[in-house]
């Protein structure tokens, strides 16, 4: 399985286990992520959640060759109902990042309420590069989480950067040794998972309610764009030099 969805301990742990293509995430994978959210969200023996990928790897964001056949189309695409279930769960949200965060694999780190990356943890949001922009609310979310001097840097030019820089702009908590930072979300999950589940939901709803709408709203006018430039010159440009292993040439595009 692509992604392993597992319950233990009162924590619901999604696990990306896709090695052979660096858990590159699919429309597939996406619904079973999404799936497994809502399902959470009524259980009553899941107090938290827990994502999670492999040591060597986070995931590179989502599966290029997968995208281009199957692109979203509306909100009910797999990929917006996984963004959905992600900012309005009512559960707490852990995450361990050890490798590559590309993408998808940052930008869903805004919605958890707790992120623990390893040493070896290199985030990247490459959206300009590909001839796209922003999703999963992130630009509205990543400049007031970091800054947006320092939002319009990651963005727009794209460019890794490594977990002691997350650390310090706040988009995780804490770093960890590699062979230790899934144990450690774990266990921190557990923590979570052992307090009155009514206090730890009414808390999150309490820090999360004022922004909510706005979130919302983002992800809509992020959507619309980038629905748009998806078919644009731009990207085809883009998307065909990832394939074809070669630099993109933007100069004749406006």
């Amino acid at each position: 399985m692509d992604i392993l969805i597992s319950k233990e301990h009162r924590i619901l742990t999604m696990q990306f286990n896709r090695p052979e293509k660096k858990n590159a995430i699919t429309g597939a994978m996406y619904q079973t992520m999404a799936d497994a959210l809502k399902d959470a969200e009524s259980d009553a023996e899941v107090r938290a959640i827990l994502i999670i990928g492999l040591p060597q790897i986070f995931t590179a964001g989502n599966d290029l060759e997968d995208f281009m056949k199957n692109p979203p189309q509306g909100v009910d695409a797999p990929v917006y109902r996984f963004l959905w279930n992600i900012s309005h769960a009512g559960k707490p949200i852990v995450a361990a990042v050890s490798g590559a965060a590309v993408g998808i694999g940052t930008t869903l780190l805004m919605h958890c309420d707790l992120v623990y990356a390893a040493e070896s943890a290199k985030f990247s949001m490459p959206f300009s590069q590909l001839g796209l922009c922003p999703e999963a609310a992130s630009s509205l979310l990543f400049p007031q989480i970091v800054g947006y001097q320092r939002a319009a840097e990651k963005l727009m030019l794209g460019e890794p950067f490594l977990a002691d820089e997350a650390h310090q702009m706040g988009l995780v908590n804490k770093v960890v040794a590699d062979d230790k930072v899934n144990d450690f979300a774990r266990d921190q999950a557990m923590k979570l998972a052992a307090l009155p589940a009514s206090s730890i939901r009414a808390t999150k709803r309490l820090m999360k309610a004022e922004h909510i709408t706005a979130i919302e709203a983002q992800m809509t006018e992020e959507s619309k764009y980038f629905g748009a430039m998806l078919s644009a010159p731009e990207a085809k440009e883009a998307f065909a030099a990832f394939f074809q292993k070669r630099k993109p040439d933007f100069s004749q595009f406006d």
